[in-house]
């Protein structure tokens, strides 16, 4: 018989602020975090803007003997991890460090510190030690919280691009249900916002470039919508055996009920133009959860505000959901957040839980002429929404054809 498998510890470090509290204030109030990119100069870049965190540091929150190993992307999911261990109530030292695992989710893992790395090498800088070596590594953020936490159980990273963050914790609870842990730090964390990653990133041309209005350019599901804005940040989950947390007395947010992941084999950027992967990773996630379409109360959705994804997604939720789609309270938080990339999922998963908790809808703001009639469903346009949540779903792609879908409930 397999565990049932439960969420009792959430932390957040985002564009719209860091901390638990800080963060559902934000996403329920439809405040939005991109601004102008001031980490660097992005003046000849067709994209300035970006969502970036504004209110972090990492000396407050990152053990000063493991600071100057690892990036900022895992600093950020340090930060997260910290505060989703202080908010589920885990004492650590009661606890048996190999029944502790750590998965967490990166789509770019350290890039910031291969770009100072190769800058310093370029200006002719010698390097004595092996800390600037170390911390590109995609694995350090897992190894990082595992090393702050003394987690020895299972230890793994995710690169799943966009869908890194909600297939680490659909890891983590696949690891559970068979008993392979007692707890699981899982999530996903990033820091994508370097000269590099962007350049790249607007050679797609698939950012917007809405500069001159930062707070209303990602406008998920608008007729009016030219692409995703990239942004950095973590979101980091405490799951535990239900049993597990039942005999400690643990704060409940949720139970992961049902679980979807699979790949289009399509195309390395575009979607499938029908949505049938994401659509078959939301059936399956049903399926494992033993519910029908029309029992979810609300579905983050993966809302990036390009052209091709807000109407594949919801293609794919028609396909799933019937005439239920159209009775279904859909919203994009990235419309507040922008895109976390790797960290987007667990932080949509975090904004599900929180939605869940205090029966709000959080909002998909800047929709102000829906994309008829591809995107025709009920977007929770620019407030929020009061409306009892028992079961909600969170859904990821990312290129490559990654998709993942999480169901959580009461």
């Amino acid at each position: 018989m397999e565990n049932r498998v439960v969420i009792t510890g959430l932390g957040v470090v985002s564009p719209i602020g860091s901390g638990k509290k800080i963060f559902a204030g934000n996403l329920f109030a439809g405040v939005c975090g991109i601004e102008r990119i001031t980490l660097f100069d992005a003046s000849h870049f067709s994209t300035r803007i970006a969502a970036e965190v504004r209110d972090f540091s990492p000396e407050k929150v990152v053990p000063g003997h493991l600071l100057e190993w690892f990036d900022r992307f895992a600093h950020y999911g340090m930060a997260a991890a910290k505060e989703a261990v202080d908010d589920s109530g885990l004492n650590l030292e009661q606890e048996d460090p190999g029944r502790i695992g750590v998965i967490i989710g990166t789509g770019r893992g350290g890039i910031a510190a291969v770009e100072d790395f190769y800058l310093a090498w370029k200006n002719g800088l010698d390097f004595s030690g092996t800390a600037p070596f170390a911390k590109y590594f995609c694995g350090t953020a897992s190894s990082a919280v595992a090393m702050m936490l003394g987690a020895r159980g299972p230890n793994n990273t995710v690169m799943a691009a966009c869908a890194s963050g909600t297939i680490a914790v659909g890891s983590a609870f696949q690891l559970l249900q068979r008993g392979g842990a007692d707890v699981v730090i899982a999530g996903g964390c990033e820091a994508p916002l370097t000269l590099c990653v962007f350049a790249g990133a607007c050679a797609t041309r698939a950012m917007s470039t809405r500069n001159d209005e930062p707070e209303r350019a990602c406008r998920p599901f608008d007729r009016k919508r030219d692409g995703y804005i990239m942004g950095e940040g973590a979101g980091v989950v405490v799951l535990e055996t239900l049993a597990h947390a039942q005999r400690r007395g643990a704060r409940v947010y949720g139970e992961i009920a049902g679980y979807g992941m699979n790949s289009d084999a399509y195309h390395i950027t575009a979607p499938l133009p029908d949505g049938a992967g994401l659509a078959r990773a939301m059936s399956d996630a049903l399926r494992e959860a033993r519910l029908e379409p029309s029992r979810i109360d609300y579905l983050n959705a993966h809302g990036t505000s390009t052209l091709l994804n807000d109407k594949c997604e919801t293609a794919a939720i028609k396909k799933v959901f019937g005439p239920s789609a159209y009775r279904l309270a859909v919203s994009s938080t990235k419309s507040m957040t922008g895109h976390l990339l790797g960290a987007a999922g667990a932080v949509e998963l975090i904004a599900c839980l929180l939605s869940m908790d205090n029966n709000l809808v959080p909002p998909t703001i800047n929709l102000e002429n829906p994309d008829l009639p591809d995107c025709d469903l009920d977007y929770v346009a620019n407030k929020a929404r009061e409306k009892e949540i028992r079961v909600a779903m969170s859904n990821s792609s990312g290129f490559g054809g990654h998709n993942a879908c999480i169901i959580v409930k009461k």
